[in-house]
C-alpha cells in the first residue's frame, strides 16, 4: 500500500450514505444540536455554558470510552488480539456499542505504519467510543485534505512522520467506522489502566494526535 493510500470500508458509500443520516431521533449529532437550539431560545442555558458542556461531551466524556478501550488493549495482549480481529465485538465487551449495527474497525499505529481516519462523504465517525466529532472533523478542508495531502494535515496537527514511517488513510462510511489504537508512550511500563486511559487523547484516536507521554512529577 502506497503513501496515503485509501481504504475504502463499504462499496455502499453512495446513494443510500446519506438515508442513514436521516434518521433524526437516533442520530446523537441532531438531537444534541435540536435541544441546543430549544435550550438557548428559551433562555435556558446561556451559549457559553452550552459551548462549555458541548466541549466536555467532544473531548472528555465521550473519547473516555475509547481510551479505556485502548488502555486494556495496551495492558491484555489477548483483548488486542480480539480487538484488531473484531473491533465492534470487543468494544462491545467493555460496554460500549453501536446504535445500528454499524462495525468498528481498529487499525494499530506502529513505529512503522500511521494511521489517519476521515469520512470523505459526511462525518461518519465511532460515536460510541469516541463522543461527538471535532467541528475540523467535519470540515470540507480536513475531508479532503486528509485524502490529497494526509503529512501535511498531521503536521498541522504537530504530528512529524519520518519518511519511513507508511501512512495509511481510513475512509468511515456508514457501515464501517474506524478508530486508530495508537501507540502506547514509553515510560509507562508501571502505569494501570486507569493512568494509561488518562494519556489516550481524542486525536490520537483519530490519528491527528498520539498518546501522550505520562507527565514527569519532579
Amino acid at each position: 500500500m502506497g503513501e496515503g493510500h485509501h481504504h475504502h470500508g463499504s462499496q455502499a458509500h453512495g446513494e443510500d450514505h446519506d438515508h442513514h443520516h436521516s434518521d433524526v431521533p437516533s442520530d446523537p449529532a441532531l438531537r444534541v444540536k435540536a435541544l441546543e437550539s430549544l435550550l438557548v431560545e428559551k433562555g435556558l442555558v446561556d451559549p457559553a455554558s452550552l459551548d462549555y458542556l458541548i466541549d466536555l461531551y467532544e473531548t472528555r466524556i465521550g473519547p473516555r470510552n475509547g481510551a479505556r478501550v485502548v488502555a486494556r488493549a495496551w495492558t491484555d495482549p489477548a483483548y488486542k488480539a480480539r480487538l484488531l480481529a473484531k473491533g465492534g465485538l470487543a468494544i462491545k465487551e467493555l460496554g460500549y456499542e453501536g446504535r445500528q449495527g454499524e462495525d468498528i474497525v481498529v487499525v494499530e499505529n506502529t513505529p512503522a505504519v500511521h494511521n489517519l481516519v476521515v469520512c470523505t462523504l459526511c462525518s461518519c465517525y465511532p460515536w460510541p467510543v469516541l463522543g461527538l466529532p471535532p467541528v475540523w472533523y467535519k470540515s470540507a478542508p480536513y475531508r479532503s485534505r486528509a485524502v490529497i495531502d494526509p503529512r501535511g494535515v498531521l503536521r498541522e496537527f504537530g504530528v512529524e512522520l519520518g519518511g519511513e514511517v507508511e501512512l495509511r488513510v481510513w475512509d468511515s462510511t456508514s457501515e464501517v467506522r474506524y478508530m486508530v489504537l495508537p501507540q502506547r508512550p514509553p515510560g509507562t511500563e508501571g502505569l494501570g489502566e486507569e493512568s494509561l486511559a488518562d494519556l489516550v487523547t481524542r486525536d490520537s484516536m483519530i490519528g491527528v494526535g498520539l498518546a501522550l507521554a505520562p507527565k514527569v512529577t519532579a
